[in-house]
């Protein structure tokens, strides 16, 4: 599927499967279907002394972005004091880790913590010498419910087992991306000079601030973009699950795709030619990367969910957990075996 919007763009939102998919189901009929729980990377980050206040929060109907604001309004603080590890959609029961910059506030805590814990349930506290950041978790727990599921019991039971052996292609969700790629039409109205972090430094807390930071998530939905692209290639051709000569060293533990970059990819021989090949169809996202000092990155082009399990809860709705490392999509994942509709999307404008 590709959508067109008010630019003339026309822009991919729906990816080739590795496999095909089995069943067709509903996702998030109900908040309480789709649960996320945020594993911190680094077992001591929480205990002991800091200056910053750590809070282990449960919520639903709240994205992260919105409670952090709340949590720095509380906090008298500044927006940029307020850190964590992720983003935790809305609709969904989610728990996930913030911090708030609190130096020399420690006896005042409790009383902080009683206050939060008037607009969300606090699971844990504690005190951390420095700020979360994006990506720190290790990982995260999901426990998902899919109703009115369609299709041979033996089947997705089939499919479930080859995904957790084999993995689904590692995708960017089109969450990312805005609606009707509207993060992509934006990311090519932006002058991407302003990505330079020595620039961006210098505005931190100001209005031009909150605009880099939207800059960055219009320049990140590009980068993520040409990925999919590129991945999509690789699932059509049939190689995403191996590498091919070219691949780079440091991520010989499996194949990879690119994070386009300045300088484009760090990939050589025939798997540099078919990632410029393909990002090359798209020189207006591409030339964005030019005058930026990002460097290349690499990304798996697999993702295999840890401690997959699964159970039926009658005819037609199943029960499924598993694990994913940070940046990952469980939506993707299940989305490789099933047709999903999401019952959220209607409920977004609420």
């Amino acid at each position: 599927m590709s959508n067109q919007n008010t630019t003339g763009h026309q822009w991919r939102l729906d990816w080739p499967t590795g496999h095909d998919r089995v069943a067709r189901a509903q996702l998030k009929s109900v908040p309480e279907d789709f649960r996320v729980e945020e594993v911190l990377a680094v077992a001591d980050l929480i205990p002991g002394e800091g200056e910053h206040l750590c809070l282990c929060l449960e919520k639903t109907g709240d994205n992260t972005e919105f409670v952090a604001r709340q949590l720095a309004q509380m906090a008298g603080c500044r927006g940029f004091d307020v850190g964590f590890c992720g983003l935790k959609d809305r609709h969904a029961v989610t728990s996930q880790w913030f911090s708030l910059y609190r130096p020399g506030m420690e006896s005042s805590d409790d009383d902080f913590i009683r206050e939060v814990a008037g607009n969300w349930r606090v699971l844990a506290s504690g005190r951390a010498p420095r700020k979360l950041r994006r990506g720190e978790h290790s990982a995260n727990r999901f426990a998902i419910v899919l109703r009115n599921v369609e299709g041979s019991k033996a089947e997705i039971d089939e499919a479930l087992n080859r995904l957790g052996e084999q993995g689904a292609p590692n995708y960017f969700g089109p969450q990312r991306f805005g609606r009707d790629g509207g993060n992509l039409d934006r990311a090519l109205k932006m002058d991407p000079s302003q990505l330079n972090r020595r620039a961006g430094r210098a505005k931190r807390g100001s209005r031009g601030g909150r605009d880099g930071s939207k800059n960055v998530l219009y320049f990140s939905a590009a980068r993520s973009w040409l990925f999919n692209e590129v991945l999509a290639a690789r699932v059509s051709d049939g190689s995403w699950t191996t590498c091919l000569p070219g691949e780079p060293a440091e991520s010989a533990a499996g194949p990879t795709g690119p994070m386009w970059g300045d300088g484009g990819t760090t990939a050589t021989d025939g798997q540099e030619t078919l990632e410029r090949k393909v990002v090359g169809q798209w020189p207006e996202l591409e030339r964005l990367f030019a005058a930026t000092r990002m460097q290349p990155e690499r990304r798996p082009l697999v993702v295999k969910p840890q401690e997959l399990d699964w159970e039926w809860r009658g005819d037609d709705i199943l029960a499924i957990r598993f694990v994913l490392p940070p940046g990952q999509y469980a939506t993707t994942v299940l989305g490789d075996s099933f047709e999903l509709e999401d019952m959220s999307l209607g409920r977004h404008n609420e």
